[in-house]
């Protein structure tokens, strides 16, 4: 269908292409100019087009720091904004490294009471002094939450309707020790962003726009934030799929964008490597976790490759593979089934695969 979309969109408004202005700092290239096998590239794209479910968006492939791949479907245009679900923690996470680089925040070992004063916040618990940032990163706070267990009062259904969140999350107890079992809870990166606010003076969303979007040219976005300035950021973001694409772009350039450093790079390189087996058997897609990205290593054809990831339900992919230098964006609508998941596996292998022998 995409072929199809570009014809029409072409009959009926030629203006649409005028609009696609050249990207500071991520120049465009055919495919083949950066390693790609057009043929394999071609084939990808009619298997995409094929695809019984028309839920399927976008593929953005950037590689050696330019735009290879802007492909769209069924009827998705690249001004088109998507909700990313939980891949919005991994941008949380990037965010937590510009509130670094931008010196509100110093050490990853700082406890989480400590950001939060008393007398603004009377409900924390004092169990926050054994809780680090860097616990809440690798999902290991130990905090009484599963997104999985309603019936724990850390779980976003208790909190996520209120119109001020942060002093009911600030309340929640551990349930064990923090730094050992890996249980997945929103309260985590929402609790990250909670941190760059106090420590800031915006909500996340605002701080998100001022030092990161803006630079990018990140212009349409939407960001749920509560009526009290809390932004979500455990998910709720919906962003264009090229735009997604750049803050991918981010993290493998180490935080930079052009010539400016945005994101803190020691801390860059620590979210790319860190990862923690903890997770155990909760995503099948993954072997680790840390810095809220999943972490991988798997072979493709006969190429073997360690890649880390954000992952949002409707099968919306953000994937990163440093040796390669290579970014990929798959975005997804079929919201509530595994399958889409594992599709974006399939491309995924299918790009890697596309990469001529000699890269």
């Amino acid at each position: 269908m995409r072929l199809k979309i570009i014809l029409l969109l072409t009959l009926f408004s030629t203006s649409l292409f005028a609009q696609r202005k050249p990207i500071p700092n991520l120049p465009e290239v055919s495919p083949e100019k950066v390693g790609f096998n057009r043929d394999s590239i071609n084939a990808l794209d009619d298997l995409i087009d094929n695809f019984e479910q028309r839920d399927y968006r976008s593929l953005i492939v950037i590689k050696d720091s330019k735009l290879a791949l802007e492909y769209y479907y069924n009827s998705f245009w690249r001004n088109h904004i998507h909700d990313i679900r939980s891949a919005g923690k991994s941008i949380t996470a990037l965010l937590l490294g510009v509130a670094i680089q931008e010196g509100y925040i110093k050490d990853l070992n700082q406890d989480v009471y400590s950001f939060f004063p008393k007398d603004k916040y009377p409900s924390i618990n004092e169990d926050y002094k054994k809780v680090k940032l860097i616990h809440l990163l690798n999902m290991v706070s130990g905090l009484d939450a599963d997104s999985d267990n309603y019936d724990t009062p850390g779980n976003a259904g208790h909190w996520m309707a209120k119109d001020e969140w942060v002093n009911y999350l600030l309340s929640i107890p551990l349930a064990r020790e923090p730094g050992g079992k890996w249980i997945y809870a929103d309260i985590n990166a929402v609790l990250i962003g909670a941190i760059i606010e106090e420590e800031s003076g915006m909500s996340l969303k605002d701080f998100a726009k001022e030092k990161v979007f803006a630079p990018l040219d990140i212009k349409e976005f939407y960001w749920y934030t509560n009526a009290s300035n809390q932004t979500g950021g455990a998910g709720n973001l919906y962003i264009s799929a090229l735009d997604f694409a750049k803050l991918g772009y981010l993290v493998s350039n180490k935080g930079k964008w052009g010539k400016k450093q945005l994101v803190d790079s020691n801390y860059i390189n620590r979210l790319i490597n860190e990862n923690s087996v903890a997770i155990g058997d909760y995503n099948p897609l993954a072997d680790g976790y840390g810095m809220l990205w999943y972490k991988s290593k798997r072979t493709f054809g006969t190429k073997e490759v360690e890649y880390l990831w954000a992952s949002g339900n409707g099968g919306n992919h953000l994937v990163i593979v440093p040796e390669k230098n290579i970014v990929i964006v798959i975005t997804s609508g079929a919201y509530g089934n595994w399958f889409p998941h594992k599709r974006a596996y399939l491309i995924l292998g299918k790009v890697i695969q596309a990469i001529e022998k000699n890269d």
